[in-house]
């Protein structure tokens, strides 16, 4: 199937202009003389590029706001009982980002050559999460897709707020550290090179502070291709390295342990995978399908495997809470309410006061990492100073101490 851009004129004789999805120009042609439209111009759209069955992605990325505002729109339409094709064929003409109207586009191909709309969204895993597709596979397959749809978005939105919440956290620690380190390379650089010449000529014994410095200095501009080339490489490795399942899952397990942070990411992870959980329950997900679906999802891989490990307790039969208290990640608090929600029936309502639990610690975390990190910064920032004027001023004390005497 094709995508077909038309201009021509209604039985009004007003003019009107849009797309469609057709196997030929004739036939494009014959469907829109069925609507009652009188093409002028039909030209076909130059179809992307495609590898292994994908369409390839270009232009911008697309964000999570957009596609936010999507799903929302998507929502929308289906509810008001707009047919799908007809909706995601709006949707693609309206949308400002070229990447997601390709994507719209392609969803709309398939569904007019007579796939199923979970499957058709399947074919854009960067773009829609194995959550999303499964929360639009138990829509179409019961009928009730606006109320997925509406899910999604409640879903979409509460992961877009996290991330701005942690952004918003770390931004003031990250443009300190990054003040310090770029005024510590001017001062090596350029700085204490002109000392250093001066101190050379005076002949002085010079302090052990302003010695540190000047060989500080002197490494730095001897070798300072070398380091750079040294974190270049090994920024590369390392990406390339925690792009292996391996690396991934030792990464993901490291930043747990983070001192300060650490605790932030795993409440994160923990909140993900207990909404989600919900999300799938509620929805009527068979419970081994649900933890193998949240396993990809929660934004951890190490916190994933222990997902996955539950899963496997479940599968032989046991019970919820003793798979989720072996993998030493919730509190005793959570696994309460688990137990709980499991002697009632209703784990997916208790997970969802364990996301809200888990997203309230985050909150007070993120409050109080400001208040937490800004000793500790204003600490290096004080020892550094101290070193620059101990090493710097001590010689021009005595210099000065010794012209006078």
């Amino acid at each position: 199937m094709a995508i077909f851009l038309y201009r021509g004129r209604d039985n009004s004789g007003a003019a009107v202009e849009g797309s469609l999805q057709a196997g030929s120009r004739e036939v494009a042609v014959s469907q829109l003389m069925q609507r009652g439209i009188t093409p002028l111009k039909i030209q076909q759209q130059k179809a992307l590029p495609t590898k292994d069955g994908k369409t390839v992605q270009r232009s911008r990325k697309i964000k999570s706001e957009e596609l936010v505002l999507f799903t929302r729109q998507l929502y929308a339409l289906t509810k008001a009982g707009v047919p799908i094709i007809r909706a995601l064929t709006g949707l693609a003409e309206s949308a400002n980002n070229d990447q997601l109207r390709t994507v719209l586009q392609d969803i709309s191909e398939q569904l007019v050559g007579g796939s199923d709309l979970a499957s058709a969204f399947r074919r854009h895993p960067k773009l829609f999460s194995p959550i999303y597709v499964s929360m639009i596979h138990i829509g179409e397959s019961t009928g009730n897709l606006d109320d997925a749809l509406l899910r999604l978005v409640g879903h979409l939105e509460m992961e877009r707020e996290t991330k701005k919440r942690i952004k918003s956290a770390l931004r003031y620690p990250i443009m300190v550290v990054s003040a310090i380190t770029i005024a510590m390379v001017v001062v090596t650089m350029f700085v204490i090179p002109s000392f250093s010449s001066v101190f050379n000529k005076l002949g002085a014994d010079l302090p052990f502070a302003t010695l540190i410095l000047i060989s500080v200095s002197e490494f730095m501009q001897n070798w300072w291709h070398l380091l750079l080339a040294g974190l270049v490489v090994g920024g590369v490795a390392f990406r390339q390295f925690i792009s292996t399942d391996e690396g991934a899952v030792w990464w993901d397990r490291t930043k747990l342990n983070i001192p300060l942070i650490g605790s932030i990411f795993e409440r994160i992870a923990l909140a993900r995978f207990s909404r989600s959980f919900s999300m799938m329950l509620t929805a009527g997900v068979p419970i081994l399908n649900s933890l193998s679906i949240v396993a990809a999802s929660v934004g951890n891989r190490f916190i994933g495997n222990a997902v996955s490990d539950m899963g496997d307790g479940v599968q032989r039969g046991e019970g919820l809470t003793n798979t989720a208290q072996r993998t030493g990640l919730f509190t005793p608090l959570v696994l309460q309410m688990m137990s709980v929600g499991e002697e009632t029936g209703s784990v997916d309502r208790l997970l969802d006061e364990v996301a809200d639990f888990y997203e309230e610690e985050v909150d007070y975390e993120l409050k109080q990492l400001s208040d937490a990190i800004e000793p500790i910064l204003l600490v290096f920032l004080g020892a550094l100073v101290l070193l620059l004027a101990l090493g710097v001023f001590l010689p021009v004390w005595e210099l000065s101490g010794a012209v006078s005497r």
